[in-house]
This record gives C-alpha cells, structure tokens and sequence, in this order.
C-alpha cells in the first residue's frame, strides 16, 4: 500500500495497530496510516489532505467535558430560562415551557425543531459521550458501545444551539422595550454548554475509540 508523509508533533507513540485501513475523504484515496505519534498528522499522498490527527489525551479531556457538558445540561433544564417583568406581573420561561408554547401557538413544526436541536441532540450527544467514553477509562468494553458511536457521530450535525441562542438574542432585543428581562440560571448554562460541547467534539479522537471498541460488534 501507499506510504504516508507524517507531521509530528510529538514524541509519545500511539498504541493503535499498525496498517489501519482509511479512505481520503477528499479524493477516496484508499491508505494504510501506521502508529502516529501524539499531536502527529496522517496526510494522503494523493492530496494532502488530512487523513488522520492524533488527539493528545483525548479519553480524559473528552469524558471530562461531556461529564461538566451532563451538569450544565440538567441546570439549563432544571431552572428558569428567562424571567419577565410586565406590569407587575412576573413570568418565568424554561426551554420545556418555550416548546409547549410554540406547540400551543400553532407552530408544531417550530416546537419540534427547537425540542430536538436545543434538547434532544445535546442529549443523545452527552449521554453518548458517557456511555462509550466511560467503559474505556475504566478499562471496559461493552456491548452495544459501537453502535452508540454511530448514532453520535450522526447526530452531532443537529446540535445547533449556537442558533438557538442567536434567535433568543434577537427576541430579548425587540422586548426590552416592553418589559423587564432577567437572565435565569439556565440561560447561562445554556450558554455555557455550547463551548464545552464544542471542546468535546475537537478533543475526541474517532479514530482511537473505533479502533478501541471494534468497527463491529
């Protein structure tokens, strides 16, 4: 098979068999990448483009912030969203309320999108993380954990809560006129949770737990 050029960023092996097969995403270029070292690239000799980049203690880093991404999960479903204040009268919102409300408005395609990309999807996505990423530290193979990958990794595209929060952004600034608002604990949990799920994403090394818990079960 084709040789590959790699960049090394550093010195501590990777214990991965050698002679893995992978496919070019940019021109399907079929490869064989051997040990890369930690912070190192695979590239195709084709194309140049990224096949593989190790990820430096990518177990630990990745669980630990899906485990700090489940906490600021619960506190952004657990308490308010958003108080306001009109004429007296105090109104608290939670994202479950805000679902119900579009559903009850009328607007049931609207409520579903918001229900899955703003609590469905971050979900599935931590408790994803959990599931596969916990046995591992533990040193644990579990039935059913490549298939949960799968799903993770197919459901991470429908977890837009940047977009979510963009649109509850632009809703605060058309009602400042008309009522008081105070930002709830869930919203800066909510905001919160969008950058550790992020550094989730950047910090796990797919390849590593593929070859970890077997491309089959």
């Amino acid at each position: 098979m084709l040789d590959l050029n790699f960049k090394a960023l550093g010195s501590a092996e990777l214990s991965i068999p050698a002679g893995w097969l992978t496919l070019c995403h940019a021109c399907d270029l079929p490869s064989r990448v051997g040990n890369v070292p930690v912070g190192g690239t695979a590239r195709c000799p084709r194309c140049g483009s990224v096949l593989y980049k190790r990820v430096g203690d990518s177990l630990d880093r990745t669980l630990a912030f899906a485990l700090a991404g489940l906490f600021l999960f619960i506190a952004a479903n657990a308490f308010p969203f958003l108080a306001l204040k009109m004429q007296g009268n105090v109104t608290h919102t939670t994202l479950s309320t805000g679902v119900r409300s579009l559903y009850e408005q009328g607007s049931p395609i609207v409520a579903s999108l918001v229900l899955l990309t703003t609590i469905l999807a971050p979900l599935l996505q931590i408790s994803s993380l959990i599931f596969v990423l916990g046995p591992l530290r533990l040193g644990l193979r579990i039935p059913g954990q490549a298939r949960v990958f799968r799903v993770l990794r197919s459901v991470q595209a429908w977890s837009m809560m940047e977009v979510f929060i963009m649109g509850v952004l632009v809703s605060l600034v058309k009602l400042l006129d008309m009522a008081q608002i105070v930002p709830g604990l869930a919203l800066w949990s909510f905001v919160l949770l969008i950058p550790v799920l992020a550094a989730a994403s950047s910090s796990l090394d797919a390849e590593w737990v593929w070859r970890r818990i077997g491309l089959e079960e």
